[in-house]
């Protein structure tokens, strides 16, 4: 694999929402992870200019690298700026709407702007409401009502308008 595209991959996983990418390609497998703590959100990982060369030096060199390949990585480039996850800020209980009867608070295509409720997040029968804090459009609900959220679990996938 190109060097380059290695790298374009870590930056790939380091601005996205996403912990773990495992790719393979004519043998040559390669695996980019990023470590979250619990007491405090990694935004960033940094894999030394060493670490890198070691992998790819370790790695027999690919003959070519397909285009379509290299246009899927511009795509999630893109796709991955364009992008934004609310994440719960407490362990509890995730719920959709205010009360059992009524409407749930957004759906997927609903715009938001910051400030508009999302959902609720049950602790200790305090009810915390979690609010937008980008402008965009609901893509994506990651979390099932009445079921438990972790801290720093993505509960939403809204595109940025």
């Amino acid at each position: 694999m190109d060097l380059n595209l290695i790298k374009r991959l870590v930056k790939i996983v380091d601005t996205s929402g996403i912990t773990d990418l495992e790719i393979e390609q004519d043998g040559v497998k390669i695996k980019i992870a990023k470590k979250i703590r619990n007491s405090q959100m990694i935004s960033t990982m940094q894999v030394p200019e060493s670490e890198v060369q070691k992998i790819v030096s370790a790695t027999p060199p690919a003959q070519n690298i397909p285009e379509a390949a290299i246009e899927s990585v511009k795509e999630e480039e893109q796709t991955a700026k364009n992008l934004h996850e609310i994440r719960s800020p407490i362990v509890g209980t995730f719920y959709g709407a205010p009360s059992p009867d009524d409407d749930a608070f957004v759906q997927v295509g609903t715009s938001v702007s910051p400030g508009s409720v999302l959902c609720i997040v049950e602790a200790m029968k305090l009810m915390n409401e979690i609010e937008a804090d980008v402008n965009g459009k609901i893509i994506k609900i990651l979390a099932e009502n009445g079921k438990p959220v972790e801290y720093n679990q993505p509960l939403f996938l809204i595109e940025l308008t």
